[in-house]
């Protein structure tokens, strides 16, 4: 399996993911992230959100997150999972549903 690492940027906010290649397959464009890689990048979405809303509970923006993420779990194709997860907890934490 090989892997390589590309630099995603959506909105204003840019992501380091590492891809992998399984065997067989030609074109990086079938990459997709690891589990592990995934974890990291939303634990880093986690922390950024934490200085984007400082008055708000760590555990609040990592129910967000948790929730936001929830919503991709069956999604195949995870390149973009943490940037997606990102911009709908933000969104969450901006306009919250009272």
């Amino acid at each position: 399996m090989d892997r390589y690492l590309r630099l995603i940027r959506v909105a204003d906010t840019s992501v380091l993911v590492c891809l992998t290649r399984a065997e067989g397959e030609e074109h990086p464009e079938h990459m997709t992230r690891e589990l592990a890689d995934e974890d990291q990048a939303l634990s880093d979405v986690v922390d950024r959100l934490e200085g984007r809303f400082p008055s708000r509970d760590r555990s609040e923006i990592e129910r967000a997150v948790a929730d936001a993420r929830s919503h991709f779990a069956r999604a195949k194709v995870r390149d973009f999972v943490p940037v997606l997860v990102e911009r709908e907890a933000r969104a969450r934490l901006e306009h919250p549903i009272q």
